[in-house]
Parts: structure tokens; C-alpha cells; sequence
């Protein structure tokens, strides 16, 4: 298994607890298939270097963990598919 890290950019809207929801599914997505979640960093609301879907604000959040490459694959197009998260980006650690 490899060691990862994914910095999300989500929505400013959310509310805490949906954050909190929307951070332990994206830990699900992960463990269910067969990865480990080490660590959930959440950054709190910072301003964007330029507008993204209207929205002048961010709010980031740091994941690291451990998976097969596949499993990375499918993170990642759940993370495109979904809603709350404006930016994405997963980066392998050495």
C-alpha cells in the first residue's frame, strides 16, 4: 500500500456537521475497500486565490491515507462526482 494525501476544497455553505459527515464518508469510501485513514486535518474557512463557482471562500480539509492505486482512482471520481467539493487533489507521498 501506498501513503497518500487529499486536500479538499468544499463548499463555504456547509454547515459543521455536514463537513464532519461529508469528511467520515470520504474515511468510508477508503476503509470499505480495503485502505486505512491516519489522519483528518480540517483547515477551517480560508479565501480563494480567485472565484470558483461563485464562491469567493473555501473551506480545505487535509486526509491522509493508505491505498492501492485503483482505490485512489475510485476516490477520486467519487470526489468529481459529488456536490460538497469544489476542489480536489490527491498526491502521493514519498
Amino acid at each position: 500500500m501506498r501513503n497518500y494525501e487529499l486536500v479538499l476544497v468544499l463548499k463555504p455553505e456547509l454547515t459543521d456537521e455536514a463537513q464532519e459527515g461529508f469528511l467520515q464518508k470520504v474515511a468510508r469510501w477508503v476503509t470499505e475497500k480495503g485502505g486505512s485513514v491516519s489522519q483528518t486535518d480540517k483547515w477551517g474557512r480560508r479565501k480563494l486565490a480567485y472565484p470558483l463557482k461563485q464562491f469567493k471562500e473555501g473551506i480545505y480539509a487535509l486526509t491522509r491515507f493508505s491505498a492501492e492505486p485503483p482505490l485512489v482512482r475510485e476516490v477520486e471520481k467519487s470526489l468529481r462526482l459529488s456536490e460538497e467539493v469544489m476542489r480536489h487533489l490527491v498526491v502521493k507521498v514519498e
